[in-house]
């Protein structure tokens, strides 16, 4: 699926966030997904953030590397995080980082996960932040989806759709 991309709309690199979540030990499945995911999130042109440690957040951010997209990392110490990681926010704020991050996003995939994935979807959910399951918890209010491709499709259009147009020239500029 890698060599096919999904752009939903043309145009330059977007302020869209999108958080993928996940463990940081994860089953060979969920990293393959995960680095599917990254690569899409990239193909949009749309930025992805993560918690910035292994596992599902280093596949995700491979594959968005892979993509040719930007990868950012809210760690949640003062470590370094994954290799593929553009922007680093170290926070030292240990779980409670789980919270700045989705609430940096504008729209949130989850893949696999535990209990931090769990209280990340919690947050989301409490704030209206759309999120997109691949194999994650069986809650109301996540929308589960078949395949990381789906998953992709439905998150950047909920986030689209969320946002005004962040463009440059602002509302009502000639192109």
């Amino acid at each position: 699926m890698r060599d096919q991309h999904l752009f939903l709309l043309p145009g330059p690199w977007r302020c869209m966030q999108i958080a993928v979540i996940g463990r940081e030990e994860c089953s060979d499945e969920e990293y393959e997904a995960a680095e599917t995911v990254g690569y899409l999130i990239a193909s949009n042109r749309e930025t992805l953030c993560c918690g910035g440690l292994g596992g599902v957040m280093e596949a995700a951010c491979k594959g968005a590397k892979e993509g040719g997209g930007l990868t950012v990392g809210i760690l949640p110490g003062t470590g370094g995080g994954n290799p593929y990681l553009d922007v680093v926010i170290r926070t030292n704020l240990g779980h409670a980082r789980n919270v700045v991050l989705v609430q940096s996003a504008d729209a949130v995939i989850a893949i696999g996960g535990g209990y931090g994935t769990l209280s990340e979807i919690a947050v989301a959910l409490k704030t209206n932040t759309p999120v997109f399951g691949y194999r994650t918890w069986s809650i109301e209010g996540v929308v589960a989806c078949s395949t990381p491709e789906e998953a992709v499709i439905l998150a950047v259009r909920a986030g689209r759709l969320s946002r005004p147009s962040h463009s440059r020239r602002g509302s009502g500029g000639s192109a």
